[in-house]
C-alpha cells in the first residue's frame, strides 16, 4: 500500500511539473511574460533605487501608484490570455511592445529621478507629469473640448471641400484643367504660412483657426480623391456602358466607391496633420485649447504640463485615427481580400 500511494504521489507531481512546464513554455513561446517581468523592473528600480536628493517634488509617488496598476493590468492580461484566444493572440502580439514601453520608462526614470543626469527643469520626473493630470484636470478638459470642436468644425469642412473637389477634378476634364494646377500651386503651401490672412480675412481668432486646419486637410482630401478616381480601372466603365448605365451611375456606384480605400487614406494623413495645423492655429489668439495650453506653459517654463499636453494631444490623435480604421473596416468590408489595408 505505501508503495502504491507513493508510486500515485509521483504521479501527480510529475503532472504538476508537466503542467507548469507547459505554462511556462506557453508563457515564453506566446511573449506574453516579457510585460511583467518589465513592469517588475521598473517597479523594483523605482522602490529600491532612491531619489536624488536634489530632485524636486520627489516626495510624489504617482508614477509609483501607476506602477502598480499596471502590474495588476499586465497579470490580468496574462491571466486572460490562457482562456482567451483572442486576448492571447493580440496581447502576444503587443507583449513586446508593451514591455519595451516600461524599459524605456524604468531607463528614463533612472535617468531623471534617480540619477538626475539631464536638468529638471527641461526634463522632470515622471510623478511630476502624471501629478500634472491632477493638478489641472479641469483646466485640460476645457482644453480638450475647445480642441475637439475645433478639429471637428475644421476637418469636416476640410472633407467636404476636398471632396467635392476631388471628385470634380477627377470626373471631369474640365476641372482637372483648369482647377488642378492651381491646387498644385496653392496646395503644398503649409497652412501656418496662411495666418497673417487669415486673421485679417476672418471676424474671430477661432474661425481663422477653423480654417487653417480645414486648408490643410482639404489639400489632402482633394488630392488623394482625384487620384483614386483617375485610377479607377476604364474597363468597369467599359463594361457599365455596354449595359446601358449613364455617367451619374458610373461616377457614384463604381468611380467612388472604387476609390474610397484612397479617400480613407487622405482622410487618415489629413486627421494626423490637422493636429499640427491646431498647434499653430490655438497659438494665434484662441484662449482655450491643447496647442494654446502647451504654448503657455512652455513660457511659463512649466515643462511637465507641457508634456502632459503632448502625451493628451498624441493620446486624442490615436483615439481619433482608431475610430477612422474602426468606421472604415466596416464600410469596406466588402472589399476585404481584394484591396490591401
Amino acid at each position: 500500500m505505501e508503495v502504491n500511494k507513493a508510486i500515485l504521489k509521483a504521479k501527480e507531481l510529475s503532472r504538476k511539473e508537466f503542467y507548469i512546464v507547459a505554462i511556462i513554455k506557453n508563457l515564453i513561446n506566446n511573449r506574453i511574460i516579457f510585460p511583467i517581468i518589465a513592469v517588475l523592473l521598473a517597479m523594483f528600480t523605482e522602490i529600491l533605487i532612491p531619489n536624488h536628493k536634489n530632485l524636486k517634488h520627489g516626495e510624489l509617488t504617482y508614477y509609483r501608484y501607476f506602477l502598480y496598476i499596471s502590474f495588476v493590468v499586465v497579470v490580468l492580461f496574462t491571466i486572460l490570455s490562457f482562456f482567451i484566444s483572442s486576448i492571447r493572440d493580440k496581447y502576444g502580439y503587443r507583449s513586446l511592445f508593451i514591455g519595451g514601453v516600461y524599459i524605456f520608462l524604468t531607463i528614463l526614470n533612472i535617468v531623471t529621478a534617480k540619477l538626475l543626469l539631464l536638468p529638471q527643469i527641461y526634463f522632470p520626473s515622471i510623478s511630476r507629469i502624471i501629478e500634472v493630470f491632477f493638478e489641472d484636470t479641469k483646466l485640460l478638459l476645457t482644453c480638450i473640448g475647445s480642441s475637439f470642436m475645433l478639429l471637428v468644425k475644421g476637418i469636416t469642412i476640410g472633407f467636404c471641400l476636398g471632396l467635392i473637389f476631388g471628385i470634380a477634378i477627377g470626373w471631369s476634364k474640365r476641372w482637372n484643367y483648369w482647377v488642378f494646377p492651381l491646387i498644385r500651386i496653392l496646395g503644398p503651401i503649409p497652412s501656418s504660412t496662411w495666418t497673417p490672412l487669415a486673421l485679417v480675412v476672418f471676424p474671430t481668432a477661432r474661425s481663422a483657426a477653423v480654417f487653417l486646419i480645414a486648408f490643410g486637410v482639404w489639400f489632402q482630401i482633394t488630392v488623394l480623391t482625384s487620384s483614386g478616381i483617375k485610377a479607377v480601372n476604364k474597363a468597369y466603365f467599359e463594361v457599365a456602358s455596354t449595359l446601358g448605365t449613364n455617367d451619374k451611375y458610373n461616377l457614384f456606384k463604381i468611380a467612388i466607391p472604387a476609390a474610397t480605400p484612397t479617400i480613407f487614406m487622405g482622410f487618415f494623413t489629413a486627421t494626423c496633420s490637422s493636429f499640427v495645423a491646431l498647434m499653430t492655429a490655438e497659438m494665434i489668439g484662441c484662449k482655450s485649447g491643447l496647442g494654446w495650453y502647451v504654448n503657455w506653459q512652455k513660457q511659463m517654463l512649466a515643462y511637465a504640463n507641457v508634456y502632459a499636453g503632448l502625451i493628451i494631444i498624441a493620446i486624442f490623435c490615436y483615439v481619433l485615427v482608431t475610430l477612422q480604421f474602426r468606421v472604415r473596416d466596416k464600410l469596406l468590408s466588402w472589399q476585404e481580400g481584394i484591396v490591401k489595408w
